[in-house]
């Protein structure tokens, strides 16, 4: 069945990807994936081939295309060429929501810019060491300071994707104890710069897959962040992880589809090579495929 999704600008803008990917990542992946995270200079290329831009305003040098389809060609193609993009479908896919609907116009004057071209990566800090996907559990804190200039964050975040080399973290915070009848009530958002003082990066996390997407944990103490970096309205950031979520876990099922048959495709192709070579193929990751489209 042929699908109807996607139109042929769609189309080529799927042809561009697979170029690119045969070019720029398929010959160096095996290097990535033992080094367990990809180059940080390669978010440039990729703001260069103008995939961080797509869903961004032209005001802010982005293309002002209001769809998710060309991030849905991005993981397809991926899965078709068994790469993965480091940590910048969290970038895009996650992160740029909250900066569109959340960011007041100076916010995303300063920030967008650097997001189209790669400059600035942002990642989101949610799960905590303890806390997992209860998230209205989380203990980390931003308490605003005597003069009202800036909040003093402290606390953890553990299994951040991108958290390696992220230039901004969008790290959900306490600023106020739970309501009584409303544990989510309290939580903030800021969009935290990994400069600050009391930033660190603790672990790179070995995984059994996703090998190289950085995942990491992170570490703030007494981590000055100024008023101006809050991002949304103070205690509301439960709400608006509920909001942004959804496409998440739309990503999340078309990058299942996309395996599933990217796993049918490269499975036919062994069976093809070893009928044609009248021996067993060893194993994938020691093989090289000439793949059909």
């Amino acid at each position: 069945m042929q699908r109807t999704v996607f139109d042929k600008d769609h189309e080529a803008f799927r042809e561009t990807v697979r170029a690119f990917l045969e070019a720029e990542v398929v010959p160096v992946y095996d290097q990535w994936y033992e080094q367990g995270i990809a180059p940080r200079d390669f978010y440039y290329k990729l703001g260069e081939l103008g995939v961080f831009g797509i869903e961004v305003p032209e005001e802010f040098g982005g293309a002002g295309i209001e769809s998710f389809k060309f991030q849905a060609i991005l993981i397809e193609e991926c899965a078709r060429a068994a790469v993965s993009l480091g940590g910048s479908g969290v970038h895009v896919g996650l992160c740029l929501p909250y900066i569109l609907n959340l960011a007041t116009q100076e916010q995303k004057q300063r920030w967008l810019p650097g997001f189209v071209s790669g400059e600035t990566m942002f990642a989101i800090a949610m799960t905590e060491p303890g806390t997992g996907s209860d998230l209205a559990g989380m203990r980390t804190t931003a308490k605003l300071s005597a003069d009202g200039t800036h909040y003093v964050l402290n606390g953890s975040k553990t299994f951040i994707t991108g958290g390696v080399l992220a230039d901004r973290v969008i790290v959900c915070a306490r600023t106020a104890a739970p309501a009584e009848g409303d544990r989510r009530h309290g939580i903030s958002l800021f969009a935290v710069d990994t400069k600050s003082a009391g930033y660190t990066v603790g672990r790179k996390l070995d995984k059994l897959g996703l090998k190289v997407s950085d995942t990491a944990e992170l570490n703030f103490t007494d981590v000055q962040v100024p008023v101006e970096d809050l991002l949304g309205e103070e205690h509301k950031g439960f709400s608006y992880l509920g909001q942004n979520l959804p496409q998440e876990r739309a990503s999340i099922a078309v990058g299942a589809y996309a395996q599933a048959k990217a796993a049918i495709r490269f499975a036919k192709e062994y069976t093809r090579q070893r009928n044609v070579f009248g021996q067993p193929v060893a194993s994938f990751q020691n093989t090289k495929f000439e793949l059909a489209a």
